[in-house]
């Protein structure tokens, strides 16, 4: 289960962004998370994904309650979660190709070995080409290099996923397809997810259910 229980969190300890958020998924479930723009979400998105650390509040991952954030946090914890971004050049290594960056965090934590393997099978799932993965960012578009970042957060096999308005910037083939690819990711391994946007459309057809920001958050 992923659990967000009364969260406060924001970038001046004087002005959070949200007070009181709270948000609970169970696993292998698909929660749609449905706001305006500058509401918070991508703040809570962010602290699901332990990579914020929010001022109040519990956040838990099966079970165990998150303690430290970012790199501080228990490699196990952190690992288990997958995220991806909505503005992939904000996200990736200029000087990487598609296929190192891809295979950063297992380099990260040293499990070297295991990237032919998971390359093989990412590549094809994302819909990248043997060309694809030997450019760099700036020779792709950003369709193309969502896909990595999406091949990237699936490298090490995380029980849930935080897509925080990954599709926003996207024609509606690539959304199609990023969908699909993360769907298919979901129905082998039993991952739960949080996608996180701004249309519902997408959001209500995408997920088990959709939940309103404002329904998160203390009134």
């Amino acid at each position: 289960m992923l659990e967000l229980d009364a969260v406060t969190a924001g970038y001046d300890r004087r002005a959070p962004v949200f007070r009181g958020a709270s948000l609970t998924l169970e696993p292998g479930e698909s929660v749609g998370l449905l706001g305006p723009s500058g509401c918070g979400k991508s703040t809570l998105a962010r602290v699901a994904a332990l990579l914020h650390r929010p001022e109040a509040g519990r956040v838990a991952i099966d079970g165990q309650e998150a303690r430290g954030w970012r790199h501080r946090a228990p490699r196990a914890l952190r690992t288990s979660v997958g995220v991806v971004f909505q503005q992939p050049r904000m996200s990736a290594d200029p000087r990487l190709r598609l296929r190192d960056l891809i295979a950063e965090p297992l380099r990260a934590g040293g499990r070297r070995a295991e990237i032919p393997e998971r390359l093989a099978a990412l590549a094809p799932a994302v819909g990248l080409t043997d060309d694809l993965l030997a450019r760099r960012p700036h020779e792709v578009s950003d369709g193309q290099l969502q896909r990595a970042c999406l091949a990237r957060a699936l490298v090490l096999r995380p029980r849930w996923l935080v897509c925080d308005e990954m599709t926003a910037m996207l024609d509606a083939s690539t959304t199609a397809a990023l969908v699909a690819a993360v769907e298919s990711y979901r129905a082998q391994s039993g991952a739960g997810l949080l996608a996180v946007g701004h249309d519902r459309v997408l959001l209500d057809r995408w997920c088990d259910r959709t939940v309103e920001w404002s329904d998160c958050v203390a009134a």
